[in-house]
C-alpha cells in the first residue's frame, strides 16, 4: 500500500515510516523541509498554507503539528491551534481533490481532548472535556471528519515514550541528577505509550478495515504520577525526593494543566480489536528504553 505520512520527520513519523517500509509498504513522506531526505521514502512538501499533493496515496497518516511542550504564550497557543486545525483543513481539501478516493485517513489527535478526567476511565466514547487543548482537539477532529475518505480514524495519543526524542530523555536526565520527583501530590493519572507500540497501532488501524472513529493511542495500563516517577527513579538508580509543587508548574501557564490534570485513558478500541501490545506495562517499557 502507498502510505502518506505528514510530519514524517518528527518522532512518531520517522518510526512509523521505518516500520511501514519494513512491512513492504511504499511511503510518501510529507515535511516542511522535504530536502531532508528520509531513506526509502518519496519526499513531498507539507504546509498548512496550501493543500499537499496526495497523488498516489492510498492511506494517509496526518501527524504534522506544533509541539505542545513549552510555555503556552498567546503566540504559542495560536501556533498549536493553527498547525492542527488549518493543517488538517488543507489535508481534507487535498483528499477532496483526489481522482482516486483515499481508502483511510488516520488523523492525529490527543488525549487532551478529554480534559481533566479525575478518577474516571476515559474511553473513546467519553465526551470532550474543557480547556484549550480539549477545544483545539475537538476542532482538529472536526476538520478531519470533513474529509471524504473511505475510513477516518482519530488517533488520540498519550505521552509517547522513546529512547531518543520526546520527553523521556529529558526526564531521565533530571532524575539521574537526583532532581526528580512527583508533580504536586502525584495522584493524577498518566496515560503513556511506547513509541514502537504507537507506530504498530497506526499500521494496525490502516490494515484493519473494521476500525474507524476515535482510537486512544495509549498503553492499557496507565499509572499515577507517583508510580511513574518511582519507576523512572528506580530505573536510573536515583531517589525521587524532590516533589514539584503545583504553584511552580503554573509558571508554565495553561500547559501546567497537561502536567497536573488526571487522564486515566484506556485503549478500548485497540484492545477490543485484539491489538497486541509489546509494552503494556510501564516497567517493561522503561527497561527497554533506558
Amino acid at each position: 500500500m502507498n502510505i502518506g505520512i505528514t510530519g514524517a520527520s518528527g518522532l512518531i513519523g520517522k518510526r512509523l515510516a521505518d516500520l511501514a517500509l519494513q512491512r513492504g509498504h511504499e511511503v510518501i513522506a510529507f515535511s516542511r523541509s522535504p530536502e531532508r531526505h528520509i531513506p526509502g521514502c518519496t519526499m513531498r512538501e507539507f504546509s498548512h498554507e496550501t493543500p499537499p499533493d496526495l497523488d498516489g496515496c492510498e492511506a494517509l497518516v496526518h501527524l504534522a503539528g506544533e509541539s505542545v511542550l513549552g510555555l503556552w504564550t498567546a503566540a504559542k497557543k495560536r501556533r498549536i491551534a493553527d498547525s492542527r486545525i488549518l493543517g488538517t483543513r488543507r489535508v481534507a481539501q487535498a483528499i477532496r481533490a483526489l481522482r482516486t478516493p483515499l481508502e483511510v485517513l488516520v488523523s492525529g489527535s490527543a488525549i487532551g481532548f478529554y480534559g481533566n478526567g479525575g478518577e474516571a476511565a476515559l474511553l473513546e466514547n467519553t465526551p470532550c472535556g474543557h480547556g484549550f487543548l480539549a477545544e483545539t482537539s475537538r476542532a482538529w477532529e472536526a476538520e478531519a471528519l470533513a474529509a471524504p475518505a473511505g475510513r477516518i480514524v482519530l488517533l488520540r495519543t498519550g505521552l509517547v515514550l522513546a529512547r531518543k526524542g520526546g520527553a523521556l530523555p529529558l526526564m531521565a536526565r533530571v532524575f539521574r541528577l537526583g532532581l526528580g520527583g512527583r508533580l504536586d501530590t502525584g495522584s493524577q493519572w498518566m496515560a503513556w505509550i511506547h513509541l514502537d507500540d504507537l507506530a504498530r497501532m497506526i499500521l494496525f488501524c490502516i490494515e484493519n478495515q473494521s476500525i474507524h472513529g476515535p482510537v486512544n493511542g495509549t498503553a492499557p495500563w496507565p499509572v499515577r504520577n507517583t508510580e511513574f516517577t518511582g519507576l523512572l527513579a528506580a530505573r536510573v538508580r536515583r531517589p525521587a525526593l524532590i516533589p514539584v509543587p503545583a504553584f511552580a508548574l503554573r509558571c508554565l501557564g495553561e500547559f501546567s494543566h497537561e502536567l497536573l490534570d488526571s487522564k486515566r485513558v484506556l485503549p478500548n478500541v485497540a484492545t477490543e480489536h485484539g491489538f497486541p501490545f509489546q509494552f503494556p506495562e510501564l516497567a517493561g517499557a522503561l527497561a527497554n528504553l533506558l
